[in-house]
C-alpha cells in the first residue's frame, strides 16, 4: 500500500499539462453524454485528440487507436444526435434486443482479437491483453453510445473498471484518476437514461 501511495504521489507530480486538460474535458464529455446533450461530441474530441499522443508515448497503442476511432465516430454521432424531426431529435435511447446484444459480443471480440494480434506482433506493448481489452470494450460502448443504446453505459463502466488499473500501471496516474471518475458517472449515465427509457423522473 505504502508502496501504491508512493508511486501515486510521484507520478501525479509528472502529471503534464496535456494530460490534466484532456482529463478535464474527458470529464466534461462523459457529463455531457449522461444529459443526452450534443456537446458531448465536441468536447469529446477535443479530449480524445490530446490522448492519441498522451497514449503513444506511454505505449498504450491501443488506446490510442482507440481515441483516435472516438475522434472519428464523434464526427458521425453528432451527425446522428443533431437529425430532427419536427423539432425532435430522430434518435431516441432504446434498450438492446437480442439480436442487439449477439451483434455486440461478436463486435467487441473482433475488436479484442484484432486489437491483441496487432498489439503482440507488431508493436513493443508490454500489455496486450489489457490494452486490447478495454480498447475493444471502449469501442463497443462508443458504437452503441452513437446509437444512443443504453447498454453504452454497461460498456463503459466494463471500460472504466480495466482502465483504472491500466493507467496506474504505465504512471498515468491523473488518467487513472479520471477513469474512477469515468466509472461513477457511467453508473449515473445508465441510471439517468434507464429511467429516461421507462419515462421515470431522473
Amino acid at each position: 500500500m505504502q508502496q501504491i501511495t508512493g508511486q501515486f504521489l510521484t507520478d501525479i507530480h509528472h502529471t503534464t499539462w496535456l494530460e490534466f486538460v484532456a482529463v478535464v474535458l474527458g470529464i466534461a464529455s462523459v457529463i455531457f453524454s449522461r444529459k443526452e446533450n450534443i456537446l458531448v461530441y465536441p468536447v469529446g474530441m477535443i479530449s480524445t485528440g490530446m490522448f492519441v499522443p498522451l497514449y503513444i508515448l506511454n505505449g498504450l497503442y491501443a488506446d490510442a487507436s482507440v481515441n483516435l476511432y472516438y475522434t472519428v465516430m464523434s464526427i458521425i454521432g453528432w451527425i446522428m444526435w443533431s437529425r430532427k424531426s419536427d423539432g425532435k431529435a430522430v434518435l431516441q435511447i432504446t434498450a438492446s434486443t437480442k439480436t442487439d446484444w449477439r451483434n455486440t459480443f461478436i463486435f467487441f471480440f473482433a475488436c479484442w482479437t484484432i486489437l491483441y494480434f496487432l498489439l503482440r506482433h507488431f508493436t513493443n506493448s508490454t500489455v496486450p491483453v489489457a490494452d486490447s481489452f478495454t480498447s475493444g470494450a471502449a469501442f463497443t460502448g462508443m458504437w452503441l453510445m452513437n446509437k444512443k443504446k443504453l447498454e453504452n453505459w454497461t460498456w463503459w463502466i466494463i471500460t472504466n473498471l480495466a482502465s483504472i488499473p491500466l493507467n496506474f500501471y504505465k504512471h498515468l496516474v491523473f488518467a487513472s484518476f479520471q477513469y474512477v471518475v469515468f466509472l461513477i458517472l457511467a453508473v449515473m449515465g445508465y441510471i439517468t437514461w434507464r429511467n429516461r427509457l421507462h419515462h421515470v423522473p431522473a
